[in-house]
């Protein structure tokens, strides 16, 4: 059972020192809830700090008062909550784990099936398609402050996660919030114009490296791009530049599922996966080698090979496709 709204509100208003965190790697909606809930409680006069294990992205740095999101200090503090939002389990949390000292209770808001639960009060709705949809239904409710700043950061989150509104979680309810959304103040045009138009060269740059190299398998149903370490230092590779990129792939028409593999530090690769068939469901597959997401939309990390991970991984594609389709 979730917690209701109330007692979540309750817990929030009567707490004075909260930390909000969410997962490595942030995405739009990751940062757009934490920053839209750290600016309420701070209209609500709480002190409020909002970390991330890999700070704020570049390419958020346009919503107001962005900077709120920092890296967690080397020294660990205590609060009275831990707000976890947009997180499926702990350990994507990364280092904030280890800056938080003493908590007496913990808030997990999410929107991930694979979320196992944890924390003291839990809103899990595995039906709404982002995280920043959520917390605007909690704000509503619990009359929380919405300013236009509030209303930006919560757009932002729930338009990267439907991509754009396109993606089939998005639902009608999504559309109503985001009039109302519109009408407190959103300029459409503009955030659009941010989050979608507004890339470095070296994102062009990097395409031209890459997407020669795309591999198509199974009928072309299956491809997969891979990106290393020695290219992204080349190019100078930030972490929100790969953002997106395996849309690109996706597109194509016979494809059903694309996957993005990128060579980390200390012999990680970070897996990202995009189903355009629901009886393809990569959230399970990806489950299977340590991670989750959704149905449409997961990933992973693990450690190895690059090469290596990439054929076992895409043999475990094709022949989940040979069951399902």
């Amino acid at each position: 059972m979730n917690a209701p709204f109330s007692e979540i509100a309750r817990a929030l208003l009567g707490a004075r020192k909260i930390v909000i965190v969410s997962h490595i790697h942030p995405d739009g909606d990751a940062i757009g809830s934490q920053l839209a809930m750290a600016l309420a409680l701070r209209q609500l006069g709480k002190q409020v700090t909002a970390w991330n294990e890999d700070g704020l992205p570049g390419s958020l740095r346009f919503l107001p008062q962005s900077e709120l999101v920092t890296q967690p200090p080397a020294e660990p503090q205590d609060f009275d909550i831990v707000l976890a939002l947009d997180t499926a389990a702990l350990q994507r949390l990364g280092t904030p784990l280890q800056a938080i000292g003493h908590a007496d209770q913990w808030i997990n808001i999410d929107h991930h099936a694979c979320n196992p639960r944890y924390g003291d009060l839990i809103y899990i709705d595995i039906s709404a398609p982002a995280t920043g949809q959520i917390v605007y239904e909690l704000i509503q409710e619990a009359n929380f402050p919405m300013t236009t700043h509030i209303a930006e950061a919560l757009y932002a989150a729930i338009s990267t996660d439907t991509g754009s509104f396109r993606y089939s979680n998005t639902t009608v309810r999504t559309f109503e919030i985001a009039a109302e959304l519109v009408q407190a103040g959103v300029n459409v045009g503009e955030i659009s114009h941010q989050l979608y138009d507004s890339y470095p060269k070296r994102r062009i740059e990097l395409l031209s490296q890459i997407l020669p190299e795309a591999l198509f398998q199974a009928d072309d149903r299956i491809v997969s791009l891979a990106l290393t370490r020695k290219t992204k230092e080349t190019l100078r590779i930030q972490p929100d530049d790969v953002d997106g990129l395996i849309d690109y792939v996706r597109s194509v028409e016979t494809v059903l599922v694309a996957i993005f593999f990128e060579e980390l530090e200390k012999d990680r690769i970070r897996i990202s996966m995009r189903s355009k068939n629901p009886r393809i469901d990569v959230n399970r597959i990806c489950v299977e080698f340590g991670g989750g997401g959704h149905s449409l939309a997961a990933g992973a990390r693990i450690c190895g090979d690059l090469a290596d991970i990439r054929r076992r991984v895409t043999k475990r594609i094709i022949d989940e496709i040979g069951l399902s389709v």
